[in-house]
């Protein structure tokens, strides 16, 4: 996509909306991007930012044949708005809108109506393809989605591919897109989107006065148990499970009575409810008169009809069952309810979105959450789905990039006690001058065939390309021979002490659970013992590899003890009257019970 000169179908100036700084930048990284790549590209802007203003931008300076994607008629019909807010007109391909038009230069369509007619897009030549709210792009190439592109890059291999959204993750995958345009890896290599060209973060954009300031209230005192739920293989709550909780709580009446009274002098309430039958309910609750519920089962026309009302502040209080998460535009909003479990990070962040566009009379928006979801305003995801309820966002240095890294972690008042990160997240140049990831691993287990060091989930080498060997199945080979033995370790002593010579040494002993130990001595006198001491155990045993803790003397290290975590299982071989220890298995997933799963 190249930019257009100013005389080509530009409208009139005083037609032309204005672009905010943050608008115009994104604009820019875009057609700088896609004139040098046709790699798919993402934006990511908060809800409220005004997408729409950006994608009518990037259609109005495209040559060639634009098509603007969303998964709701809502949507449609804003960027629609947008666009024909230039003086220029485009065409509506929507069975909802009840148009069914292809042929201008620019097309806004529901995902849905686009991919059930094939053939009124089969010769469209499409330059540029839009995909808002891009987070709902699958990686299975039968979704609707995938499926659109496909189609379009038949008829043109060169097909640039744009998606915007306010939450770049999805459950179960975590982030979309691979590489940031700030220097760093955040998705898998295989994700769909390529490259993070322009994001605004939600903290900058409340800063600057563009975003309502949200302000977050966990309610302990009335709230659900949704601790003990568990989600289905699509990693959602079933409506059977959510309503186990729900269903004639008597945290109700005194939930939807906190909302009321802290909704006084407020503007307008919208509540998230868990289920159809708790949304019925919580209605019940609510000052006749001043509440509607809308599900998906509400009929187009009085759905309209109660929008219409609560934007008219006709009605005050809005209950919903995740219908109202996306393309819902009520800025007076300054109350969000959340009284359901939200299985994501990005449908979190659309919820409370609903309420952070600014608004006369409006300073803040007041979330109160009622069923105790971990996710955190600003910055809800790190790129893996939270390992614990208590870790946080810890920043790891790389040490060989240098690259500050985001994971899971742990923190014992200043200290980095743990984290959860595999590979560090940075991009470095290769010798061909192109960015890859840095390659350096905090986690990882060993080829047995070339040393290389490979993700702990790996089944084959990178290096060398062998399969890797099965834990289950040196586990098992270990048990067959008389000369081993194989510890289900339960704990593991550190201490130092002298050996029979009278020199210093640290001593680590691995315990399993029916008192069988194992051994290992280590010197530390030497620069050289030294390295070899971080090699071949602090390396694996820390529990925040990577972090630079060099203890220097057998004392040191007892006195870090919390740093480190002992392995699994331990594999010893008899070597003359004494077993030395050959293999220790790290974040173990196999058909063995490790001893932290003793029951």
């Amino acid at each position: 996509m190249t930019a257009a000169d100013s005389s080509a179908a530009a409208a009139p100036t005083s037609a032309v909306p204005t672009l905010r700084p943050y608008q115009r930048e994104a604009v820019a990284r875009v057609v700088a991007h896609f004139r040098a790549s046709s790699e798919p590209a993402v934006v990511v802007l908060p809800t409220g930012s005004g997408k729409s203003l950006v994608i009518a931008e990037l259609a109005r300076l495209a040559r060639g044949r634009v098509l603007v994607l969303a998964h709701v008629r809502e949507l449609v019909e804003q960027n629609h708005a947008k666009y024909e807010a230039y003086g220029l007109t485009a065409d509506i391909f929507s069975a909802g809108l009840k148009r069914k038009e292809a042929g201008r230069q620019v097309v806004f369509g529901s995902v849905q109506s686009v991919v059930k007619s094939p053939e009124r897009f089969a010769d469209g030549n499409f330059t540029l393809l839009v995909i808002d709210e891009c987070h709902r792009v699958s990686l299975d190439q039968k979704s609707s989605y995938r499926r659109v592109v496909e189609q379009l890059r038949r008829q043109n291999p060169s097909l640039k591919i744009l998606g915007l959204t306010a939450t770049p993750y999805r459950l179960g995958q975590g982030f979309i897109y691979h590489r940031h345009h700030r220097g760093m890896v955040r998705g898998d290599d295989d994700c769909f989107f390529r490259d993070c060209v322009f994001e605004q973060p939600l903290r900058l954009m409340v800063k600057q006065g563009y975003l309502a300031r949200p302000e977050r209230r966990d309610m302990a005192v009335e709230h659900y148990d949704f601790a003990g739920l568990a989600t289905t293989e699509s990693g959602a709550f079933s409506e059977a499970a959510l309503n186990r909780v729900v269903a004639g709580s008597r945290a109700t009446p005194g939930i939807v009575a906190d909302i009321i009274a802290r909704a006084e002098g407020r503007l307008g309430v919208m509540i998230f409810a868990a289920t159809v039958a708790h949304a019925e309910e919580v209605l019940g609750y609510l000052p006749q008169g001043e509440a509607a519920l809308i599900t998906g089962a509400t009929e187009a026309r009085e759905r309209t009809a109660l929008i219409a009302a609560f934007k008219a502040r006709r009605i005050k209080y809005l209950v919903n069952v995740a219908v109202l998460t996306t393309g819902f535009d009520a800025p007076h909003v300054d109350v969000i309810a959340i009284l359901r479990p939200t299985e994501s990070a990005s449908l979190y962040q659309q919820i409370i979105g609903r309420g952070l566009r600014l608004s006369p009379g409006k300073d803040d928006c007041l979330i109160l959450d009622y069923a105790g979801n971990p996710w955190d305003t600003y910055a809800p995801e790190v790129g893996e789905p939270r390992p614990a309820s208590d870790s946080e966002p810890v920043q790891v240095i790389c040490p060989e990039c240098e690259h500050a890294n985001l994971f899971w972690g742990k923190y014992d008042g200043e200290l980095l006690l743990e984290h959860y990160g595999r590979r560090c997240h940075g991009l470095v140049e290769d010798a061909a001058g192109r960015a890859v990831q840095c390659s350096f691993r905090f986690r990882f287990k060993t080829c047995d065939e070339c040393g290389a060091e490979n993700d702990i989930a790996a089944s084959r080498c990178h290096g060398c390309g062998k399969l890797l060997v099965d834990a289950d199945d040196k586990l098992r080979d270990a048990l067959k021979l008389k000369d081993a033995r194989v510890l289900r370790v339960s704990g593991m002593q550190l201490e130092a002490t002298v050996n029979g010579r009278g020199l210093a040494r640290l001593k680590v002993t691995y315990h399993d659970e029916d008192g069988a130990t194992l051994d290992e001595w280590f010197a530390l006198e030497t620069a050289a013992q030294r390295r070899a001491f971080q090699a071949a155990f602090l390396r694996r045993h820390l529990r925040a590899p990577g972090i630079g803790w060099k203890p220097a003397t057998p004392e040191e290290v007892v006195a870090g003890r919390e740093r480190l975590r002992h392995p699994d299982f331990v594999i010893g071989r008899r070597v003359g009257r004494y077993f030395k220890v050959r293999e220790k298995l790290f974040d173990y997933a196999g058909r063995y019970r490790r001893a932290a799963d003793a029951g």
